[in-house]
């Protein structure tokens, strides 16, 4: 048999090969700590696990679900970010729940790229943007992320001829995996290029609710004229710690998420009913969980920054976000450092490559380890410090 183009060019997906080598570890009776997967360790709320039971129980929900979602959740999502943002959304026309955010995301580059089109990606990115692209025949076209530019695109950059070829441009704050976040003002700059360029924009925001030291993210919904020429991804699940429950959202403009819409009525059966039911409470319900557990991943991002910084790891402390993005040491590419955590000491980190030739040296730390898994991650990487000060220091003498 002969696999189809599209297939062979598709990369091993990241988590995977992570997943694989800490198996593989186990498998040898190894304790292996984790910062790879950004999976909240937190369970969802319980006033939500107990709507879904009660939804779960009724014989209509055991059914087909529709493609559109029931009417009292995007009327929910509708709401929520009319109280989050002050965004006014048309729960008929301008909100699709989605089977989580992921499935949306690579489902869109259907909808709008065509053999050899382009689709402008950020580099270092979540892995879907560009493998949403590649399934459909497109072309992904990569804008640097780098630190100097706060690790935002340099839309000026971007070629004349790349723009005239493009028909979408991602882009996700706060920042999966470098965690920078973005003003107004940058999303007002990316509307105006869209309308330029007749562009479809994506905006990739699940992590606008995980903020800390009193800072509020923005959302593109809330840009000039961002309904015009886009859309925003959300999801509940780092939000409510729901992403077992696999559910999210698309919403804005309106031709965007009716296509989307048409590509998914051909290709899946729509949210379990009692899962919608979830998420209805959860958008709707008590909200007190979330500034709880912000506080609890502070007060870990603030440990784990604490702890690089002076093993001579480089890391800023994020605004937003689940993760800690830092500079690999001298000596090493991202994923020699990887490895050697995870051999010498049995800790997990991403290499930074993963995400885009962009992201070569550094590494990502996620947040949603548990507190005891936090400590003993922590206590390993000052231990693989001091043996690699022990081993130079030896050096010297010989």
């Amino acid at each position: 048999m002969r696999l189809a183009k599209r297939i062979e060019k598709l990369p091993p997906y990241l988590f995977v090969e992570i997943s694989r080598k800490i198996a593989e570890k186990r498998a040898k009776g190894e304790e292996v700590i984790s910062f790879g997967i950004g999976d909240p360790d937190f369970p969802t709320p319980s006033h939500i696990i107990e709507r879904l039971c009660l939804a779960a129980q009724d014989p209509a929900n055991h059914r087909y679900p529709e493609t559109a979602g029931l009417p009292k959740l995007r009327q929910a999502i509708t709401g929520w970010y009319k109280k989050r943002f002050g965004v006014s959304l048309d729960a008929d026309k301008e909100v699709l729940p989605l089977i989580g955010a992921k499935e949306g995301i690579v489902h869109i580059a259907l909808c709008f790229i065509d053999p050899h089109d382009i689709a402008l990606v950020p580099d270092p990115a979540y892995p879907p943007y560009t493998l949403g692209t590649i399934l459909a025949c497109g072309r992904p076209y990569y804008m640097p992320l780098i630190e100097e530019n706060g690790f935002l695109p340099d839309l000026n950059a971007i070629p004349a001829g790349v723009l005239k070829q493009a028909r979408l441009l991602w882009i996700n704050y706060p920042n999966n995996p470098t965690g920078a976040v973005a003003s107004i003002d940058f999303f007002n700059r990316v509307v105006k290029l869209a309308r330029q360029h007749n562009l479809a924009v994506c905006h990739d925001g699940p992590y606008t609710e995980a903020a800390f030291d009193g800072y509020q993210p923005v959302s593109f919904m809330q840009a000039d004229g961002a309904k015009e020429v886009g859309v925003e991804f959300h999801s509940l699940s780092k939000i409510y710690n729901m992403t077992g429950w696999r559910i999210g959202m698309v919403v804005g403009n309106a031709d965007m998420v009716d296509a989307l819409k048409r590509v998914k009525s051909n290709m899946d059966s729509g949210i379990p009913q009692a899962i919608q039911y979830a998420g209805i409470e959860a958008l709707t319900g008590p909200q007190e969980s979330i500034q709880e557990q912000n506080a609890k991943y502070q007060k870990r991002r603030d440990l784990v920054v604490d702890m690089l910084n002076r093993i001579g790891v480089e890391a800023r402390s994020p605004k937003a976000g689940l993760y800690v993005w830092a500079k690999v040491p001298g000596g090493y590419t991202s994923v020699d450092f990887a490895d050697d955590l995870l051999e010498q000491v049995g800790v997990v980190v991403t290499p930074g490559i993963g995400y885009g030739k962009s992201g070569e040296g550094y590494v990502r730390l996620s947040l949603t380890i548990s507190d005891a898994d936090l400590v003993k991650g922590l206590s390993r990487l000052a231990e693989w410090h001091d043996r690699k000060a022990g081993l130079e220091q030896r050096s010297k003498l010989t």
